[in-house]
């Protein structure tokens, strides 16, 4: 995204310098456990990642999808993701996952890797982000990455930025020489070797003009810095996937920053490593910036052959897969509805698991991003439902959670394990506007008994002639007043103790707040 454009990033309310002391050495699991573990499992996504074509496969050559959500502020100068003034992290990830992200992009800058950068607007009152006091920020990203892994999700680390200062056209400036940058990439692979939970490094964020593709400058041509920094990354970690973003313009032809791919064709990345290169676009709408075809009479007709120009073809033609790393809107004017709609038409999946279509994280978790807005409102707890809801027909399955062996039937917890544990859940009714012409609602539905739920239904019934209009993140009957919504695809696993929600619209409104009942199925 234009970053001149971009976010009118919140100041934290309760911030909270931490002192840099204390700091504790991460720990990496073994990397011939690792082998052993994706070689057990048989859930989709255990274990490293490679690719095949268009398709991208674990460790045990199943087709996987990426299906996530960007949460930044690690390349900010709060040196951590935001909202942790406002949440515990724990808590946020966990909402994440009951949502149906499967993966989270981690946004960061180079100023992580300087001795003097300290985390701030943190808060641990009441306990929250205990176990963060004291950390610098690669030890707070080590704690993400190890509690999104023991949930199941996977991570992409984002070189966002050189510094906190902002954006930058190349991925060097003067003060961030390519040696420092190509450094700190191989830092932070040799960090997570061994822990799959990290399935890959984005090299850059948005190259653009003077960037070119294909050129042949070495202080200019991104495919070829892309290919020497791949090559670094994979000369520490050879596990790890490589995402390269496009270019703002090729052969006079210019797109969103990042967004063009259209070099691939005839200048490809080629690694030393084979079957590790995820090309990554990035596309928004008109609340970032308005483009040509925005205003093209045929507008949302004319956006597929659009994508297809710039990096859809690279899928299409089998060369590799895509992955479009941002995407967002505040969803604000007709045309952006209308943009948003006609992408996730474009992303449905096909397929075994839905492999057969293009991976995607959404931007953003956070509600502080000035020109999009975020899936959370500005409370940092409260769902976006109705952008959360455009979403709910690509989400992915997700991925086999740690702790243990996860194809072991016999491993505590384990959502195979008979073991004798209660399936039950509860059900939480809230309105969210009523204009008494209509209104909507969500349901948040809670795993209150002691092994992981595999499907739910929930039941309620209006005191009027409520009808639900639309819903989504769930299926749903109405007979008469009484309504049943079964959970989507993507979130009918919840584990103890978690959440997933559903929201609907209905007319008219006045019908205030029935009592759900819930039941695992």
């Amino acid at each position: 995204m234009f970053r001149s454009l971009r976010r009118a990033l919140c100041a934290a309310a309760a911030a909270l310098l931490l002192p840099l002391a204390g700091v504790q050495t991460a720990a990496h699991a073994d990397p011939a456990d690792a082998l052993d573990r994706a070689a057990a499992a048989a859930a989709p996504g255990a274990g490293y990642w490679h690719t095949s074509g268009r398709q991208i496969l674990d460790a045990a050559g199943q087709p996987v999808r990426i299906a996530g959500i960007n949460w930044f502020g690690f390349e900010t100068a709060n040196h951590t993701p935001h909202g942790l003034w406002a949440r515990d992290y724990k808590s946020m990830i966990d909402q994440m996952k009951s949502l149906g992200y499967n993966t989270i992009r981690l946004p960061y800058s180079d100023d992580l890797f300087k001795s003097g950068t300290v985390p701030n607007s943190i808060d641990f009152s009441g306990g929250k982000n205990a176990d963060l006091q004291g950390l610098g920020s690669l030890q707070i990203m080590d704690r993400i990455v190890a509690y999104a892994g023991q949930g199941g999700l996977k991570v992409v680390l984002d070189r966002h930025r050189p510094d906190a200062a902002g954006q930058s056209a190349l991925w060097y400036t003067s003060a961030v020489p390519e040696s420092t940058w190509i450094a700190n990439l191989k830092a932070l692979a040799t960090r997570y070797r061994g822990n799959p939970t990290v399935i890959g490094i984005d090299l850059h964020n948005e190259p653009h003009d003077p960037a070119c593709w294909g050129c042949g400058d070495t202080t200019r041509d991104w495919r070829l810095a892309a290919q020497r920094a791949g090559n670094a990354v994979l000369s520490v970690n050879p596990e790890l996937l490589v995402f390269v973003e496009g270019v703002q313009t090729f052969n006079g032809v210019s797109g969103w920053w990042g967004g063009n791919l259209m070099g691939v064709a005839q200048y490809p990345v080629q690694l030393d490593v084979p079957n590790r290169v995820v090309y990554s676009a990035h596309d928004y709408a008109t609340s970032v910036a308005q483009q040509s075809w925005f205003s093209d009479p045929s507008f949302p007709a004319n956006m597929p052959g659009i994508w297809d120009k710039y990096w859809g073809y690279i899928f299409k033609q089998n060369i590799a897969p895509v992955w479009i790393g941002e995407f967002g809107t505040t969803l604000q004017s007709t045309i952006d509805q209308k943009w948003l709609a006609a992408l996730v038409s474009y992303l449905r999946p096909t397929g075994t698991y839905g492999a057969d279509s293009i991976s995607w994280t959404f931007w953003s978790w956070n509600p502080n991003s000035g020109d999009t807005g975020g899936i959370l409102k500005d409370d940092w707890t409260t769902v976006d439902t109705v952008k959360d809801g455009y979403l709910a027909s690509v989400k992915a399955p997700g991925f086999a959670g740690g702790g243990g062996d996860p194809g072991d039937p016999g491993d505590p917890g384990d959502p195979g394990d008979p073991g004798g544990g209660t399936a039950a859940c509860t059900a939480a009714y809230t309105v969210s506007s009523d204009w008494g012409g209509g209104f909507n609602a969500e349901v948040k539905v809670t795993n209150s008994g002691t092994t992981p739920l595999k499907s739910w239904k929930t039941t309620w019934t209006w005191p009027g002639t409520q009808k639900i209009t639309n819903m989504w993140n769930a299926s749903y009957t109405q007979s008469g007043s009484t309504v049943t919504a079964s959970n989507a695809a993507h979130n009918g696993t919840i584990a103890v103790g978690a959440s997933a929600s559903f929201g609907f619209g209905g007319t008219p409104g006045g019908g205030g707040t029935p009592t759900v009942s819930c039941m695992a199925t």
